[in-house]
């Protein structure tokens, strides 16, 4: 393992933001990890994770303890079924099955991060979520000390939601499980009307893979979600806030202010979120609220291609885009009655 002290993290997170680790260990196999969180949880000293880093806002002040990297490998397929090790490269990972002709993850092209860290957020896009192809998750139960595995039911899976997400304190993901699909060599069936568009399909059809993956790589590159490092609008952690979900009672005064303010012909976004609720647009709420791509003056700006996304300029501090993100919050709250909620895991600082 590698072990270094006094660290710089922000070189760790996809925002480039934060101050250093008291300690900082690189963990290469499972039993290393499970080592570090075990003296750490023993000796009583606060133990922050690191992935891929892509969905973290650390302090300006840093972390207070030991930082541990997930760094672990592999890659291993059986027919349709996938194991991949928290450590491996989500992007990578997912390039690998496509080129393998299986679908089920393929519209999740392009999103940065680590494979253990797409449970814990129940990662999706553009149609496609894990839970909908996890079938297991391997992880160190810290309170039990010892390792587990959980079935996807289990996960307790819900948009952007799972158990790891509701009781973070408590599991290590060592491993995730996935069963994919043999579709003789083609996407599954496209959900997301914006990529069927790109497609010149309709949603319900399916495509090649590498025709799905390669379109929503555009997209999203498109909107700034594909790290660039030479590309200021992906110095982010790609969506900030999560898309309300709201009762039918909340929903109808939404429509409300909606109507008071933009007029009675504006209808916002609706998504059915299961009975009695509805799933509106975070990036519609932004813009209409008055805040447009590009916004702000300081080093922490909105990107320039993305309303959702919020961006260092390259000389922000991590106060610099909270302070954005606060804004962003009050102001669509004032203006719709709609507290956003933010998606990245904060770490000695809050909204």
């Amino acid at each position: 393992m590698l072990e270094l002290h006094d660290a710089p993290l922000a070189p760790l997170t996809t925002f480039r933001l934060g101050g250093p680790a008291t300690r900082l260990v690189t963990a290469r196999t499972d039993a290393e990890v499970i080592a570090v969180v075990r003296e750490a949880d023993d000796s009583g000293t606060p133990l922050l994770l690191i992935g891929g880093g892509s969905n973290l806002v650390i302090g300006d002040k840093g972390f207070e303890g030991t930082a541990l990297v997930i760094a672990t490998k592999g890659f291993a397929l059986d027919g349709t079924r996938l194991e991949l090790a928290a450590g491996e490269v989500w992007t990578e990972a997912v390039a690998r099955t496509v080129e393998a002709g299986l679908a089920g993850v393929e519209c999740l092209a392009g999103i940065p991060g680590s494979a253990g860290a797409t449970p814990i957020q129940n990662v999706g896009a553009y149609g496609q979520e894990v839970a909908s192809t996890i079938t297991e998750v391997v992880a160190y139960d810290r309170a039990a000390r010892e390792t587990v595995t959980l079935t996807n039911a289990e996960c307790a899976f819900s948009y952007r939601h799972s158990r790891f997400k509701s009781d973070p304190e408590r599991y290590v993901v060592l491993r995730v499980r996935f069963e994919l699909a043999d579709a003789d060599g083609l996407s599954a069936p496209l959900k997301y009307a914006e990529t069927a568009r790109a497609l010149g399909v309709e949603p319900g059809d399916r495509v090649p893979l590498g025709k799905a993956r390669e379109t929503v790589l555009k997209l999203r590159a498109g909107k700034g979600m594909v790290l660039d490092p030479e590309d200021h609008d992906t110095w982010s952690a790609g969506s900030f806030f999560t898309n309300p979900v709201l009762s039918d009672e909340e929903f109808a005064a939404f429509r409300a202010r909606v109507r008071e303010r933009l007029g009675t012909q504006t209808q916002p976004p609706a998504y059915p979120a299961g009975e009695g609720r509805t799933k509106t647009s975070a990036a519609w709420l932004i813009d209409k609220a008055g805040f447009t791509k590009g916004y702000g003056t300081g080093p922490a700006r909105i990107s320039t291609k993305h309303t959702l996304a919020l961006t260092n300029r390259g000389a922000a501090s991590t106060e610099d885009l909270l302070a954005l993100a606060r804004e962003v919050v009050a102001g669509v709250r004032e203006a719709f009655g709609i507290t956003l909620v933010n998606e990245p895991v904060t770490v000695g600082v809050s909204l």
